[in-house]
């Protein structure tokens, strides 16, 4: 962010987005938009609720399983892309399809096939994230060099040890890159699949917020979700740091 062609460190201009929210909540100018100093309170009431505590923690199972799922799948998948032109030009329409379609239109259909319950959660987050680890794990295998493939084969490596102790190790800062933006995905597919479908976990405690016009209540859960989303995002991207030197084994 730039002001009178100064650069603003992100820090500073959290602040000022903060204070700008602070001076709208305090002149009243929006009801759906209470002081923030009123939803920094609220966040540290609501988080020592036995109603939230539940909830998170529903949420939060069905967000591992469903990413652990994703991660496994779309690392799979993109392995399979990117070392088998086969299997790319049958698979790679419909994994770009997947990842760039409005997947929202899909989840009522979930809750048909799955019922009104944590598995449609959990399909739901699958849905949303194995698509662009899928994409980012392909490019990371498409782009590794052949001379790196020819080096693991002279020295008498197997096709599992190959995929495992080569390839997987020079794809991995495009695998991580992918995970991070899955999780992100993820943590939207996750309430957005608590609204639609089942009405349960935070997806009910935003609705009975929004519903009561509750809006303190309502802007603390998403400030809530959005410190998870970047908590997670950033040890992943943490992960990606140390592990970058990996990607110079593919020069």
């Amino acid at each position: 962010m730039k002001i009178f062609g100064y650069d603003i460190p992100p820090v500073f201009s959290l602040l000022i987005w903060i204070s700008l929210w602070e001076i709208a909540g305090q002149l009243q100018l929006a009801f759906i938009l209470p002081p923030f100093s009123a939803v920094v309170v609220e966040l540290f009431e609501l988080v020592q609720r036995p109603d939230f505590q539940s909830a998170a923690y529903q949420t939060f199972e069905s967000f591992v399983i469903g990413m652990t799922i994703a991660i496994i799948a779309g690392v799979a998948l993109g392995f399979l892309m990117g070392s088998n032109r086969i299997a790319n030009s049958v698979l790679g329409m419909w994994v770009n399809i997947m990842a760039s379609a409005p997947l929202s239109s899909l989840v009522p259909v979930l809750m048909l096939l799955f019922g009104l319950g944590q598995l449609t959660i959990i399909v739901t987050v699958i849905l949303f994230s194995t698509w662009i680890i899928a994409l980012d794990t392909y490019a990371g295998v498409h782009h590794i060099s052949p001379s790196l493939r020819e080096m693991g084969r002279s020295f008498g490596a197997s096709r599992f040890q190959l995929l495992t102790r080569v390839l997987f190790w020079a794809a991995l800062p495009e695998i991580l890159a992918g995970i991070r933006m899955g999780l992100i995905r993820a943590v939207k597919g996750i309430v957005i699949g608590q609204l639609l479908v089942s009405v349960v976990a935070l997806g009910r405690l935003f609705r009975t917020f929004s519903d009561n016009f509750q809006f303190e209540e309502f802007w603390a859960l998403t400030i809530a979700l959005f410190i998870f989303a970047l908590l997670f995002s950033s040890a992943i991207g943490w992960l990606e740091h140390k592990v970058e030197y990996y990607a110079a084994t593919r020069n």
